[in-house]
């Protein structure tokens, strides 16, 4: 895995402070929006717990530097927390200094997206295809080839060593 820097400015003009101190709430599900994987609130936080639900099922976002996989090196595969779909391969992941886990790109058929205008400005969410658990954001200042940063929670990932 390579380093890759992100400038101060370019953190802060993704809304890196705001984003860290999980201050930026928003809607889970955009209108119309259908899961294979549906369970009630008391369900998600059951299983999940309650820093893993804050991330995924209310869309906080877990503090900087707070996640073990943002340093994990190892080969494998990373996949949703909420519902085990493997979404990113270790292939993929890169060290955007950000202090969140980051890929240049999802396994195929693995996630999807949606604008989200929580802040002032557009970004696109990531969520998982098949339980719609919120993973991160995806950025255009990303490595090549892709140029995408997927920028996800640890908290809404677990790692599978190959």
């Amino acid at each position: 895995m390579k380093k890759f820097n992100l400038s101060r400015r370019g953190f802060l003009g993704t809304g890196g402070l705001a984003l860290g101190a999980g201050l930026i709430p928003s809607p889970l599900l955009a209108a119309g929006e259908r899961f294979q994987i549906v369970r009630s609130p008391q369900e998600w936080r059951r299983l999940l717990g309650s820093e893993r639900y804050a991330v995924l099922r209310e869309e906080k976002t877990e503090r900087a530097g707070s996640s073990p996989l943002d340093r994990e090196k190892r080969r494998g595969s990373y996949a949703c927390a909420g519902c085990r779909l493997p979404l990113f391969s270790s292939a993929k992941k890169f060290d955007s200094g950000t202090g969140w886990p980051s890929f240049t790109s999802p396994l195929p058929n693995a996630v999807g997206t949606r604008q989200d205008g929580a802040l002032f400005f557009k970004r696109t969410e990531v969520h998982c295809r098949r339980c719609g658990g919120h993973l991160g954001h995806v950025f255009n200042d990303g490595p090549k080839p892709t140029g995408k940063r997927y920028c996800m929670n640890g908290l809404a990932l677990i790692f599978r060593p190959a």
